[in-house]
């Protein structure tokens, strides 16, 4: 029994090793997130645009909704209710890291959802909208401005599905 118990308390160790290792991704891409809006925010003034190639602009906007502007138009409590769903948000995925600190894709995809999601809930908190910046288009197409925390979002939310799609096709 002492030794089940042993073996129980360094799994737990592991574990908390393992998170702190998701957590510090997350980390790093707030850092970096946030690094970017603080670039854009001091050089650029709202609706500045600088042309990088026929696809791409770095531009300043400010996203007071959710993906794609939605919400954006609402009187203003959007900015508290996405910034609270980003804090709950953030608290499920830290006790999924928790649980399943071991299951690396997974994790990652975990850490980069957190990562993007404090992100955005500082920019919320600070300036009241989210500060977006990398502005792709092509003929004719314009793609909404979107920040380094969406993108981080956006590579965990793939990473999820194929986390998923890996682990039904190991069930088979």
């Amino acid at each position: 029994m002492a030794r089940g118990g042993k073996r129980s308390v360094g799994l737990q160790r592991a574990s908390g090793a393992g998170m702190l290792q998701w957590l510090g991704l997350a980390f790093i891409l707030v850092l970096i997130d946030q690094f970017t809006k603080v670039l854009i925010v001091g050089y650029y003034q709202l609706g500045d645009s600088t042309y990088v190639s026929s696809f791409f602009n770095v531009v300043r906007a400010h996203n007071r909704g959710a993906a794609f502007s939605f919400l954006a138009d609402s009187s203003g409590w959007q900015r508290w209710f996405f910034t609270g769903l980003g804090v709950v948000a953030a608290g499920v995925i830290i006790w999924m890291l928790k649980s399943h600190a071991g299951q690396r894709l997974f994790s990652f995809a975990m850490a980069c959802i957190l990562g993007g999601a404090v992100g955005n809930v500082i920019d919320r908190m600070v300036h009241g909208y989210v500060v977006d910046f990398l502005d792709f288009h092509s003929h004719g197409y314009h793609f909404p401005a979107f920040n380094v925390a969406d993108s981080a979002i956006t590579l965990g939310a793939a990473c999820l599905i194929l986390d998923e799609l890996l682990r039904v096709r190991r069930g088979r």
